[in-house]
C-alpha cells in the first residue's frame, strides 16, 4: 500500500511541473514582450503579421 501512495505522490509532483511548464509557455507566447518584435508579444506579433 505504500508503494501506490508514493507512486501517487510522484504522479502529482509530475502534474505540478506539467503545469508549470504549460503556464510559462502561455506567459512566453502571449505575454512577454519581445524586443525584436518591437515590444509586442509573440502571438499579437504573428496576429498582426497575417
Amino acid at each position: 500500500m505504500q508503494g501506490y501512495y508514493l507512486m501517487l505522490h510522484d504522479t502529482f509532483k509530475s502534474m505540478r511541473l506539467l503545469d508549470a511548464y504549460d503556464e510559462y509557455i502561455y506567459f512566453y507566447n502571449y505575454e512577454k514582450l519581445q524586443k525584436r518584435l518591437n515590444s509586442l508579444s509573440s502571438m499579437v506579433y504573428r496576429a498582426l503579421a497575417a
